[in-house]
């Protein structure tokens, strides 16, 4: 079967453990997750995390089945690129003398839509948002001025569909609540 990059969301309560749990998921299927990232959505009080996977379309169904399973999530749902608009963020920490002798530092740069955010007499710190491509890109260009340090986050994400699709399935259950007390 053909892997792909799969993104799963899980709306939940903010629980301790969850992620654990999530987790173990995954590793009884043998997957890894590539990235993951949690923050409040704009529920408030429930919290999104975001998880990506390489693996075929039926495993990762399964996955999300299983997710949903579980007491603390309130509804999961499975994503493929086409669905979403994302992107990451990268750090990276580079000797300033190493920048400073490149007659290009500028070029590189603007060139990778970069930032800097500090300077020291002895690192510069530098971000970088977009695909995971573009902040590798960028990485790669700025290995031979000696990286120190790099981060980069999982990913960040929202569909393409106009509305939370959380919210049309809370307000399905809503509905069903409150026909099934009539």
């Amino acid at each position: 079967m053909e892997q792909k990059l799969f993104t799963v969301t899980v709306f939940s309560e903010n629980c301790v453990g969850l992620l654990n749990q999530i987790s173990i998921i995954y590793t009884r299927r043998c997957l890894n997750i590539e990235s993951v990232s949690s923050s409040m959505c704009s529920i408030e009080g429930v919290h999104k995390l975001t998880l990506t996977t390489y693996s075929d379309r039926t495993t990762m169904e399964k996955v999300v089945k299983q997710i949903e399973k579980r007491i603390d999530v309130i509804k999961a749902f499975l994503y493929t690129d086409d669905d979403i608009v994302y992107q990451e963020v990268a750090l990276y920490k580079v000797p300033t003398a190493s920048l400073m002798d490149e007659h290009n530092l500028e070029g590189i740069i603007r060139g990778h839509n970069a930032r800097i955010l500090d300077i020291t007499s002895d690192y510069t710190v530098i971000e970088k948002s977009g695909q995971h491509y573009e902040t590798q890109s960028l990485f790669e260009e700025l290995r031979p001025y000696g990286v120190r340090q790099f981060s980069r986050s999982g990913r960040v994400l929202v569909t393409k569909s106009p509305c939370e699709l959380v919210d049309r399935w809370l307000e399905k259950q809503e509905s069903r609540r409150k026909s099934a007390r009539l």
